[in-house]
């Protein structure tokens, strides 16, 4: 199978923009399959961020000397890439932080400290990863507040058949991942929120492994709040955002208090900046938001609908190519349609750490464990799986160099 040049995307092209993958791992070239953990950088993102801090490294929002004035234009313009990139028109909505996990934390402690009282209820999923469950379950104990969730089918999608009856009055938030981290499966979250407005509750989507791989336009969504992680997107760790509408975001106390996100401060009382500002305290990661404003403009120009043809490409053909592996158990999904890059898999007997372990003797990494997701696990009836996942960068070979891998592991175990 060649490259995808139908899809828009020749990935041998792109691998050249990735100085990480020309290396050798263990005496034979490097396969990276480990994608829904982070992504690789291409050398864009990381001349982007060289280039601030060898030329105008500063602080920003507080000096008028040139650096902090240079330092200032190209953090307020990285916030803009991002936003464009996700269909947001208006960039102040976009808040930095770490990532989707800080995200998350912070509608947790500030919304929902906020709003919510003793006897009213979240909904969540059984196929979060736990950074969108431990902050919820945070939340209850401080508020009293109930964790409500909906579960999954013989093939791990979202069963929606008692919705109606989850999502209730006492319903105020609903959270739940766009695409699961340890399956793939693609989640139907406009329908969601839809529903969840209809009873007065505000949407959360977790969008850490949609917002790399799928052509999200947030606005279109119909959610409340878009969470999402740089480096999982071509970008620096450490990095991410969240989406809020202006007028939820507007009504949300500090996350933390400090310098940059005050209007005026008193012994007694302080005023609060307007948004961005007011839910970003401190000295932010400027070289990261650089580098992630970079890496949004780097996946705009490749075209995330040919990102998303050329995983589903790939996608199908391991599919296909595990289909005629005696003992490999695939989870998720079985049409790819369902799906984003993400393949979860157990193969015989043999434990999922020992798998990897094989594996990278070869040169190729996937990921083995519970994925940060053990309640799905345990509900799929396993501790852990192995998982491969793709990106614009892997290429047929990288499949079936992962499919010699499986072969032989499984006359190492005598299977």
């Amino acid at each position: 199978m060649s490259s995808l040049l139908t899809a828009g995307l020749d990935a041998e092209v792109l691998r050249a923009d990735f100085p990480i993958l020309r290396q050798e791992v263990n005496g034979h070239p490097l396969v990276y399959l480990d994608n829904a953990a982070s992504t690789q950088k291409p050398r864009a993102v990381i001349e982007a961020m060289s280039g601030y801090y060898e030329r105008d490294n500063a602080n920003v929002h507080r000096g008028v000397h040139s650096l902090s004035v240079r330092a200032t234009d190209a953090f307020e313009l990285a916030r803009e890439k991002v936003a464009a990139l996700f269909g947001i028109a208006d960039s102040a909505e976009l808040i930095w932080t770490r990532g989707t996990t800080e995200a998350i934390n912070l509608v947790a402690w500030s919304w929902g400290t906020a709003n919510l009282r003793p006897g009213d209820e979240v909904l969540l999923s059984v196929m979060e990863h736990h950074s969108n469950l431990v902050p919820w379950q945070m939340l209850a104990q401080r508020t009293g507040a109930k964790l409500r969730f909906i579960d999954v089918d013989d093939q791990q999608r979202l069963d929606l058949s008692n919705l109606d009856d989850l999502l209730t009055e006492r319903t105020k938030l609903v959270s739940i991942v766009h695409v699961s981290n340890a399956l793939g499966t693609i989640n139907p979250v406009r329908e969601i929120a839809a529903r969840a407005h209809a009873v007065g509750a505000l949407m959360l989507v977790d969008g850490a492994q949609s917002a790399p791989h799928l052509p999200v336009d947030v606005p279109s969504l119909g959610c409340d709040f878009y969470t999402f992680s740089g480096h999982k997107m071509c970008g620096p760790t450490g990095t991410g955002g969240l989406w809020g509408r202006r007028e939820v975001l507007e009504a949300m106390p500090p996350f933390h208090g400090g310098g940059d996100m005050i209007e005026w401060v008193e012994l007694e009382q302080s005023t609060y900046a307007p948004l961005p500002n007011r839910l970003e305290a401190g000295t932010p990661h400027i070289g990261g938001a650089v580098g992630l404003g970079a890496a949004a403009e780097y996946l705009a120009g490749v075209g995330r609908d040919a990102i998303l043809a050329h995983e589903r490409m790939l996608l199908s053909y391991a599919l296909e190519r595990m289909a005629e592996i005696p003992d490999l158990t695939v989870y998720g999904p079985r049409d790819p349609a369902e799906r984003s890059g993400v393949i979860s898999f157990t193969l015989g007997d043999v434990h999922p750490h020992d798998l990897g372990t094989i594996l990278d003797a070869e040169g190729i990494a996937i990921r083995a464990g519970h994925h940060c997701a053990q309640p799905l696990m345990r509900r799929m009836g396993v501790g852990s799986t192995a998982r491969a996942s793709f990106y614009l960068y892997n290429v047929p070979a990288d499949v079936d160099r992962l499919m010699d891998g499986l072969h032989r592991a499984r006359k190492l175990f005598g299977l």
